[in-house]
């Protein structure tokens, strides 16, 4: 497959800003939707629109089928052990918030440590505020060094014997940067530490095995991912989801319910209360059919040559400051570049860039400890999917200069 060929299958790429044809450099935030994921909503929502895992007639059964062979989807995708280790959630968030809950609930007490990096989203990082101060635990926080790697050789001295998890991105939504997740789990495991890994973009960039991996919680989006909104993954080692208390209470995740007594339902029902978004979750299952497709050579090698050509072009103008700088070969580093201007707003930047025709995202990218270890109140980011193309690569770097020269 090519490109034009990947392109041919999302129809939003066809449409025009301000005149100008469409260059959706915002993939981090949200990816488009494949049209096989598009037709599977709409034939789901309209043909078989009726609640999973209840009723016994035709629409009920078509429903539930789409949804659990989505599960098995997953499953494979992430290459986990159990169908039961894959819980669906609404999103990242919820499944961090899941597991920082009950996880919380279950293994945390009054002065045990949880252990996040500087590099994280909001969303790992609130969360675990949230349980440590309802436990009275404590939050301690690996640093970044200037060129946005993990300072990897002050992992051991925050692990101690108070440490009850440790919660990583697999690669930063700022920076980039492909974090060493299978050293990190090592070093963790080694003391009897879990491991939850934010996949979010991790996902969408790398080949994930839990199993290889080893981590304990893996979570990621679908709406980063080409499929719909509303949907996420956590997987968990079904030895901890086992003893887990369910994060919510309500219908489909009981065994029995009396009002001196309710049991609860296996996993992974466990943790699913209440009518899930099904019809969107089962695009999860054409989404991962159309990832599967770009295990293509010439494909990634075309890739990888935008994203060269884009980290160079980025790197050698002065005016510029790169943050996730890859060091080597580039082979840690996404297609995800965050930069500031000297002397030039990140929303200026980017309000002229969208008259342009050209969709970037400005701002905190939800990371403010990080814009503030790198002492910015915002930056300009663009991330790339397979779908965008060397002429956009190069219009971009166009538009980039003379909204830069426009603002100087």
């Amino acid at each position: 497959m090519d490109i034009r060929e990947i392109r041919e299958m999302f129809p939003a790429l066809d449409r025009k800003v301000y005149g100008k044809d469409l260059v959706y450099f915002d993939n981090a935030a949200t990816s488009h939707r494949v049209q096989s994921v598009l037709d599977t909503w709409n034939r789901i929502s309209i043909e078989s629109n009726s609640n999973i895992h209840r009723a016994v007639h035709r629409l009920a059964d078509e429903a539930t089928q789409a949804y659990e062979l989505a599960r098995d989807s997953v499953k494979t995708f992430l290459n986990a052990a159990f169908r039961e280790e894959i819980v669906f959630t609404s999103g990242t968030t919820s499944a961090v918030n899941l597991v920082a809950f009950s996880f919380g609930e279950a293994f945390v007490h009054e002065g045990d440590e949880v252990v996040v990096t500087e590099a994280e989203h909001h969303s790992n990082i609130v969360p675990w505020q949230l349980m440590c101060e309802r436990k009275g635990a404590l939050l301690r926080v690996l640093p970044v060094d200037d060129d946005g790697y993990l300072k990897m050789e002050e992992l051991d001295g925050l692990l101690t014997e108070r440490t009850r998890i440790v919660a990583v991105t697999h690669i930063s939504n700022v920076l980039g940067i492909v974090n060493p997740i299978k050293d990190i789990i090592e070093k963790c495991h080694a003391r009897n530490v879990p491991v939850l890994v934010d996949g979010a973009q991790g996902a969408v960039h790398c080949r994930v095995d839990v199993q290889d991996l080893d981590c304990d919680f893996y979570v990621f989006s679908g709406h980063k991912l080409y499929a719909a909104t509303g949907t996420g993954v956590l997987y968990g080692k079904r030895k901890w989801l086992e003893v887990m208390p369910p994060y919510m209470g309500g219908g489909e995740m009981v065994g029995t319910v009396g009002f001196d007594k309710t049991t609860f339902a296996p996993l992974p029902l466990k943790f699913e209360a209440g009518t899930q978004n099904f019809a969107s979750a089962a695009t999860l299952k054409p989404a991962i059919d159309f990832i599967n497709l770009l295990n293509d050579n010439n494909l990634i090698k075309e890739n990888e040559l935008i994203k060269d050509f884009l980290l160079a072009k980025l790197m050698s103008d002065e005016r510029v400051r790169l943050y996730g700088v890859p060091r080597g070969t580039g082979e840690d580093k996404i297609p995800l570049f965050s930069f500031t201007v000297n002397g030039v707003h990140h929303e200026d930047l980017a309000l002229i860039l969208d008259k342009m025709g050209v969709a970037v995202r400005s701002g905190q990218m939800c990371a403010e400890p990080l814009m503030n270890r790198f002492d910015v109140t915002g930056m300009l980011r663009i991330s790339l999917a397979p779908y965008n193309t060397m002429d956009e690569a190069e219009y971009f770097i166009k538009c980039l200069d003379k909204a830069i020269n426009m603002l100087i």
